[in-house]
């Protein structure tokens, strides 16, 4: 019976701290684990969202990229072709202004060859003039003779 009597006492004192352990011990391990699940079920969902938060920012930044790239060819196309119509518009300037330069270097050659022109005439009257007079000995007056002294330079 002492067998007995220890085993049943032994039950007895097991049964007493499994139900004190499940009464005041089991609670707040429980607890402690269900807030160590949820705390992680939490993190878990917010790395899932952030991670999907890092996909729409990637692909919104790759957006951005490629429209800024698209702005960047716009940009430099216009560039470009406001280059060229720069140097067309110069060219243009440059011909107007080459015409003009030309125009006036012609003119001025005219002047100059009229210019030329008279002031021969004139050396031509007067060495005719010079010429007759050593013909006939004597001094013709150019004042008096000028019509005849211009119609023949203009005949030179």
């Amino acid at each position: 019976m002492d067998i007995n009597a220890t085993l049943l006492l032994q039950m007895i004192a097991f049964a007493v701290f499994v139900w004190v352990t499940m009464k005041l011990a089991l609670p707040p391990i429980t607890k402690a684990m269900q807030d160590r699940e949820t705390r992680i079920a939490e993190g878990l969902a917010a790395a899932e969202r952030g991670s999907k938060a890092l996909q729409d920012a990637s692909a919104r930044s790759e957006e951005a990229l490629k429209a800024a790239r698209v702005q960047a060819q716009e940009i430099v196309g216009a560039a470009n072709k406001q280059a060229s119509q720069i140097v067309e518009q110069a060219k243009g300037d440059a011909e107007t202004e080459k015409a003009r330069i030309v125009a006036s270097g012609r003119a001025e050659v005219e002047r100059e060859v009229t210019q030329a022109k008279d002031a021969l005439r004139k050396q031509v009257g007067d060495l005719a003039v010079a010429g007759a007079t050593k013909i006939l000995k004597r001094e013709i007056d150019a004042k008096a003779h000028a019509d005849v002294l211009n119609e023949l330079a203009s005949q030179v």
